[in-house]
């Protein structure tokens, strides 16, 4: 089965991250509480995601098959290939970051 190393860009700005509260998130049970500019300053109505333009975009399948059988158990096989996954959406990421023109539109 292949891989598809999908890109995004702009879903960080839907809640830009102000502060983290470790001691709440930890009260709560959660892994962190984020302070944004709108929560939890404005109750519910600041968990509203503020409007942002993204870029998504899929790269070329990374085949998988031709990996010999027992593959997913070698460090150095799943390191190569994460590596690989991981420099292709890093270009893409940079790419897309240098054609967009703003956060918003």
């Amino acid at each position: 089965m292949p891989i598809i190393p999908v890109s995004i860009v702009g879903s960080e700005e839907i809640y830009p991250l102000i502060a983290r509260a470790p001691a709440v998130a930890r009260a709560l049970g959660l892994p962190y509480f984020p302070i944004t500019p709108l929560f939890p300053w404005l109750g519910p109505l600041g968990l509203i995601p503020l409007p942002s333009k993204w870029l998504i975009q899929f790269g070329e399948a990374i085949a998988t098959d031709e990996l010999p059988p027992g593959a997913a158990d070698d460090p150095m096989i799943v390191f190569n290939v994460t590596d690989q996954v991981r420099e292709t959406i890093q270009h893409t990421l940079y790419a897309l970051l240098m054609q967009r023109r703003s956060v918003f539109f």
